[in-house]
């Protein structure tokens, strides 16, 4: 599918957004959208949308407070199937953890939308494999706050023990989470300091190296000089001893011939 053919689509797809207009025909216009036959379009209408996306759910977002709970969620779902469409993984993340707090946050007046402890624990895992270690674990918090809010005294015997190897994997899983967050935020920081001291090394370095070279060229120069005046001393002195034995050898020539 050429560009060409595919334009309308995105126009109906931005005028939908435009109009607020949150539902499954939209999604269904993106999947039209982004099917492609040459990865250079897909590559292109991916990257034009995405930004698109990502500057109008800001827009939304702040558009979306007088709304009521299950309209919020509705939109916030809405964003996190088009993320996910458009495999822009971390805005999907993202809306995702913003739809996740968002029900824990009004689950103490609307107990159907209390976040589970393995929905945590499944965005925790999901944010980890992208390579998201502080929201990972914070996810492992609120699901090991949702495991102490079960109460195991209605459970059975079974369930109780199945909670109790869940508890285990969550708090290895933060464990884990909590080290490379930690072990990137020492990268980052030895990172930011090496450049640093790169940059201030490079702003100090043209006048010492400029100096540095200068006296050097004019050593080379100077040695250059030394053994061409060497060299041509020696060459006088060769001329002079010449000079010297043809004189006396013309001499004694003179002296036989008076003879």
């Amino acid at each position: 599918m050429s560009t060409t053919k595919v334009s309308p689509h995105i126009s109906l797809f931005r005028s939908h957004i435009n109009n607020r207009r949150f539902d499954d025909q939209t999604l269904r216009i993106l999947e039209l959208v982004l099917v492609f036959k040459d990865v250079e379009s897909l590559t292109e209408a991916r990257k034009e949308l995405r930004d698109f996306l990502r500057s109008e759910s800001l827009n939304a977002i702040r558009e979306i407070k007088s709304k009521t709970v299950e309209q919020k969620l509705l939109i916030l779902e809405f964003y996190v199937r088009a993320f996910a469409l458009l495999g822009d993984i971390e805005s999907c993340l993202a809306w995702r953890y913003e739809a996740l707090n968002l029900r824990e946050l009004n689950s103490t007046t609307h107990q159907w939308l209390q976040v589970s402890y393995m929905e945590w624990l499944n965005f925790a895992e999901h944010s980890l494999d992208n390579g998201f270690h502080t929201i990972a674990r914070k996810a492992c918090e609120n699901a090991l706050s949702s495991i102490e809010k079960n109460d195991s005294a209605d459970l059975k015997k079974d369930e109780f023990s199945q909670l109790v190897e869940v508890s285990k994997k969550v708090k290895r899983l933060k464990d884990y989470a909590s080290t490379l967050a930690a072990s990137h935020s020492v990268e980052a920081q030895t990172a930011k300091y090496l450049r640093k001291k790169t940059i201030e090394k490079s702003r100090s370095c043209p006048s010492p190296c400029k100096e540095t070279k200068c006296i050097a060229s004019n050593l080379f120069r100077y040695g250059i000089k030394k053994r061409n005046e060497r060299k041509f001393h020696e060459l006088q002195s060769i001329q002079r001893i010449s000079n010297g034995s043809d004189s006396i050898h013309s001499e004694g020539q003179y002296q036989s011939f008076s003879c």
